[in-house]
C-alpha cells in the first residue's frame, strides 16, 4: 500500500499521467502552440532539456511534449504542506534551495541523469523578460560534462505574454515551442574530462544555438497572430 501512494508509485504516475493530458488537452489549443522538433525528445535515454524561461507556462508545456516524466528542481517552499510536497513529486519536481549554491540538488540531478532519467533545467536561472538570451549560468555545462549526457536546447515564444508574473490564469495568445538539435555534452581537448575553459567555450556556443532556436520560435508565434 506504500508504494502504491508514494509519488512515485501507481497513485504519482495516475497524477502525473493525468495533468500532463490535461495540459495538452487545455493549454496547448487554448494557446494553439505550434511545436517543431518535438520528435527530438520522445527518446529513451537520458538527456537535459535546456529551455529559455520567461513564464510558468514554459515548464509544464515543455515538459508534456514528451511522454516521459520529466524531472525538475523545484523551489523549497513549493513542497510545504506535505500534500503539495507530494503533487511536486508525482509530477517529477524535487527541492532546491534558492539564493545559494545547493549542492545536494545538483548531486541529485546528476544521479538523476545517471539513473536514466530526463532533467530540465532553465539554463537562465530565474525567468527572465524579451527574446534575447542573456547570461547562461554553468550549471547546464557542468552536469552535462559530470553525467556525459546531451543537451536539447529549446525556444519558447509567446509564453512570457499570455503568463506574465502576477497572472493566474493563460490568455489566450498564440504560442509556439521550437527544439532544437541535440548538444553533445563539453569534453577537453583530447576527448578527455573538461576543463572550467571548456565549459565556458561550450556554454557561450550553446547560448548562440539557444538564441536561434528562441528566434524560430518567436517568428512561429507571430504567423499565428496573422
Amino acid at each position: 500500500m506504500r508504494r502504491f501512494l508514494s509519488s512515485d508509485g501507481p497513485l504519482g504516475e495516475l497524477v502525473f499521467r493525468a495533468v500532463r493530458g490535461s495540459v495538452r488537452i487545455f493549454i496547448f489549443r487554448w494557446l494553439r502552440l505550434r511545436a517543431v522538433g518535438a520528435e527530438r525528445i520522445r527518446v529513451e535515454g537520458p538527456f537535459i532539456l535546456a529551455p529559455v524561461h520567461r513564464s510558468n507556462l514554459d515548464g509544464p508545456i515543455i515538459g508534456s511534449l514528451t511522454h516521459r516524466r520529466v524531472r525538475y528542481l523545484g523551489k523549497e517552499s513549493l513542497f510545504r504542506p506535505a500534500a503539495a510536497g507530494w503533487i511536486m513529486r508525482s509530477l517529477g519536481s524535487f527541492p532546491v534551495r534558492r539564493g545559494e549554491a545547493d549542492l545536494d540538488a545538483m548531486r541529485a540531478a546528476r544521479q538523476m541523469l545517471e539513473a536514466g532519467e530526463v532533467l530540465l533545467v532553465f539554463p537562465e536561472g530565474t525567468r527572465q523578460q524579451g527574446d534575447v538570451i542573456g547570461e547562461i549560468f554553468d550549471g547546464t555545462a557542468w552536469l552535462a560534462a559530470k553525467s556525459g549526457c546531451p543537451v536539447v536546447p529549446v525556444g519558447c515564444a509567446g509564453t512570457e505574454a499570455a503568463m506574465p508574473t502576477g497572472v493566474k490564469f493563460p490568455r489566450r495568445i498564440p504560442s509556439a515551442v521550437v527544439i532544437g538539435d541535440v548538444i553533445e555534452p563539453p569534453v577537453g581537448p583530447d576527448g578527455g574530462r573538461a576543463r572550467r575553459s571548456d565549459m565556458r567555450e561550450w556554454t557561450e556556443a550553446f547560448r548562440a544555438v539557444l538564441q536561434e532556436c528562441q528566434d524560430r520560435a518567436v517568428e512561429l508565434a507571430r504567423e499565428a497572430h496573422r
